[in-house]
């Protein structure tokens, strides 16, 4: 899942960044509302994380700009204020849901994992089953029959990428856009080696190359 931080307090943003980047999110940051709305607005994000006191333009502004365009990304707006009449504001602008600061982080991340599950209700259950695999996308968990499959932060992000849309193709430039942050300039070929392992682990028959197109996470 691809996150934006829109937070103008550096300091937080890049330990924010840093924190949800360990839980295998891929994190861009801005750290300017018009940055953000422009960023925000070429889609591509699972969820936004705004700030509402922003040089540029507010966090106000960027939601309620998002929604009138018909952005319907989840938006976890944070501020430093307190009071209804802020919650109300932010909520009726379109934002999903809203966090005061000084905040837990163990809150924050509970806050992002609850929203992309809301947002693929219709789309995804928390647990993702395909063939004999397992996937608890709430837990961060994966089994293969009875056996539980140890998987780093990265390597679950990637399968999880797969088995949203088992079956089908999906390209190395979906898993990259997905997994890895705005800002990578690497090899792309380090989606191969991801790949390479999640076989060694779930079954060398578990994914599908398809020469030219991208990887199929099958039933096995």
């Amino acid at each position: 899942m691809r996150l934006l931080i829109v937070e103008d307090e550096k300091r937080l943003a890049v330990s924010l960044a840093r924190g949800l980047t360990a839980e295998g999110f891929a994190v861009d940051v801005v750290h300017d509302g018009l940055e953000g709305l422009h960023r925000a607005s070429g889609g591509g994000y699972d969820l936004v994380i705004l700030d509402i006191m922003l040089p540029g333009m507010n966090g106000y502004r960027v939601c309620g700009a998002l929604r009138a365009a018909g952005h319907e990304v989840p938006i976890l707006m944070l501020t430093a204020k307190d009071g209804e009449y802020d919650e109300a504001e932010g909520l009726d602008t379109g934002a999903d849901d809203y966090l005061t600061k000084p905040f837990s982080y163990v809150v924050l991340v509970a806050r992002v994992r609850a929203l992309l599950r809301r947002r693929g209700a219709g789309t995804a259950a928390p647990v993702l089953t395909v063939g004999t695999l397992r996937i608890d996308t709430a837990a961060r968990r994966v089994h293969r029959g009875e056996d539980e499959c140890a998987l780093t932060a990265k390597e679950f992000a990637v399968l999880e990428q797969l088995a949203l849309r088992a079956g089908q193709v999906v390209s190395k430039a979906e898993i990259l856009e997905h997994v890895w942050d705005f800002a990578y300039d690497g090899d792309p070929n380090i989606v191969e080696v991801y790949i390479s392992t999640l076989r060694r682990k779930l079954g060398a028959s578990s994914i599908r190359t398809v020469r030219g197109a991208g990887y199929r996470l099958e039933a096995g």
